[in-house]
């Protein structure tokens, strides 16, 4: 006899057998589809304090992009803050292309993993301190920054407005009466 048994009509006891190929399915798609691998994350003040130690390694720098995306070529360089410090990263241009926004007065940029290698005085780029990134991650997209009327500072000013007119009048009147 066939059973309803989610999508599937299954005879009855084969639910059982169903439910562990499909466990088994999910997961192999879990543990043997590729994903890139980021490692430990690294901040910029390790960096910068442990520049010749981490100098030519590999390294996962994670930040707030900031400034603008300035391209050379195929590449691109985009400065990386991290709360602490802006790190200039050396990338492919291609690789640019998913980051909608960077940080300024008018935006939060994206947040960003980089990975990619350490120069502490990179012969490339006029001696440097930089990462050569071979591949970035969004972790989190930005978002534009809507600034808001201050009603406790408006309602300060207009009051500051009131007195300085009404001591420019004052003084307008004290100027007449005088010349009477």
């Amino acid at each position: 006899m066939m059973k309803a048994h989610g999508l599937w009509l299954l005879p009855a006891g084969r639910q059982g057998m169903a439910h562990g190929i499909l466990f088994f399915l999910a997961l192999y798609a879990v543990l043997c589809t590729p994903y890139p691998a980021f490692a430990q994350t690294i901040s910029s003040t390790e960096l910068i304090n442990n520049a010749k130690q981490c100098d030519g390694k590999a390294v996962v720098y994670v930040g707030e992009v900031i400034g603008d995306i300035m391209v050379r070529g195929e590449y691109a360089w985009i400065n990386v803050h991290d709360g602490n410090n802006a790190i200039g990263i050396w990338i492919g241009k291609d690789l640019t292309k998913d980051i909608l926004y960077t940080g300024s007065y008018k935006s939060r940029g994206d947040w960003v993993g980089i990975s990619g290698t350490f120069q502490r005085i990179c012969s490339q780029h006029g001696g440097d301190l930089d990462i050569h990134a071979q591949a970035i991650r969004i972790i989190s997209r930005g978002r534009e920054i809507r600034e808001r009327l201050n009603l406790s500072k408006s309602n300060q000013a207009i009051v500051l407005l009131v007195i300085l007119g009404i001591i420019w009048i004052s003084t307008l009147l004290k100027r007449k009466h005088r010349r009477i």
